[in-house]
């Protein structure tokens, strides 16, 4: 399983999302700090109540290795989930990135750590600690309901879940979108005459 989801890391968002049938994707939104950062891992799930993080501190120490901390915190933009120093933490314990329906703030600090974070907004505002939410079950993250130890997949494109089980037919797919998406690519692009001909078929709905 480590090696499916190893070569699963290295495919575009977009095609794992054509393998699921673009049913998983997270709201777009939610989107990297970095255009470059990728993730992919499992999900630990944390659900917070808003302007309250406790519960994200708990999910860095429960966290295993690897894991990527995937948090509902509402789509709530007003007080940051977390900062640079929290992020740190997460980097520090080995997680391989965090998945944020809310928002981070200390922008400039989460990019220097070069930690993968996707969040649907940044803020200056912190937030509290008097606890309140879950930590290891269902939530929901951007619209799409996400289980405990699903794959978390995202790129500059945003963040697909790949549901437990599902991990070796959703590779196969989408090695076979991406092998198609090339060989067309090679076809057709630069030459003028395939060009036209591709946009001939498209349109004449065949």
């Amino acid at each position: 399983m480590e090696n499916v989801i190893a070569q699963l890391a290295e495919l575009p968002s977009t095609c794992v999302s054509d393998a699921l049938g673009g049913l998983t994707n997270l709201d777009p939104a939610i989107k990297p700090l970095r255009e470059e950062w990728r993730v992919c891992g499992r999900a630990f799930t944390v659900q917070v109540r808003a302007a309250d993080n406790l519960m994200v501190l708990k999910g860095i120490r429960e966290a295993a290795p690897g894991d990527v901390l995937v948090i509902d915190a509402k789509g709530y933009l007003y007080n940051a989930v977390c900062g640079d120093f929290v992020v740190a933490l997460m980097k520090t314990l080995g997680l391989a990135g965090a998945v944020v329906d809310g928002a981070v703030r200390d922008v400039l600090g989460i990019k220097q750590l070069d930690f993968p974070v996707f969040c649907r907004g940044t803020t200056v505002a912190a937030s509290g600690k008097s606890g309140g939410g879950a930590v290891g079950v269902p939530i929901s993250c951007g619209g799409v309901p996400v289980q405990p130890g699903d794959l978390i997949l995202g790129d500059a494109d945003g963040v697909v879940v790949i549901p437990r089980g599902r991990e070796e037919e959703i590779l196969q797919k989408a090695q076979t979108k991406l092998r198609k998406d090339e060989e067309r690519e090679k076809d057709i692009i630069g030459n003028p005459e395939a060009a036209q001909a591709y946009l001939d078929e498209m349109l004449s709905g065949r």
